[in-house]
């Protein structure tokens, strides 16, 4: 199979899976799995996609630190519901070192939506321009821009840091 054959399936069920009520993501994976001669169950299927996963401990401790200085700190994500269950199942630490964690297929709201960060701002009591928010995608960074949020591209831990200690000085 190549990359061509998998990342339009990868689009297309993305876009559904990523919505509330969403039907479980192995039945819309199961007729091209089929059609590219690929058996495998849906425990099996989930395994193998998520078996690179792992935590990374010093973001957890960083997003603890922030915390014990006062800070929120939020996760939003367009995860879909199966790998939602196994961060929460495999990785807890990850949820204790947020205040919260929002997935689009919970709250009905896919970045780069507005409304996804409006959700975060006003549940919080959030000023915009009191955030730091950081994402791997333009789109969603131009975005949070918009609503007055500071927002930079995810580069790296240190990066970060830097950023949010800069912003603090501020």
């Amino acid at each position: 199979m190549t990359k061509n054959l998998f990342l339009p399936a990868l689009k297309e069920i993305m876009a559904v899976v990523r919505k509330p009520n969403a039907p479980a993501a192995f039945s819309l994976w199961k007729p091209y799995l089929d059609k590219w001669g690929v058996v495998l169950t849906g425990q099996e299927f989930f395994n193998f996609w998520f078996s690179g996963e792992h935590l990374v401990p010093e973001l957890v401790e960083y997003a603890q630190q922030l915390r014990d200085r006062g800070a929120k700190v939020f996760i939003l994500s367009n995860n879909f519901k199966e790998r939602t269950e196994f961060y929460r199942k495999n990785f807890p630490l990850i949820f204790q070192s947020v205040d919260k964690a929002y997935f689009s297929w919970e709250t009905g709201f896919v970045k780069p939506s507005i409304e996804s960060l409006q959700l975060v701002l006003t549940e919080n009591h959030l000023k915009p321009e009191d955030c730091i928010y950081f994402d791997d995608s333009d789109d969603n960074i131009d975005v949070a821009q918009s609503l007055g949020i500071h927002a930079e591209k995810w580069a790296s831990l240190e990066l970060a840091k830097a950023m949010v200690l800069k912003l603090s000085q501020e």
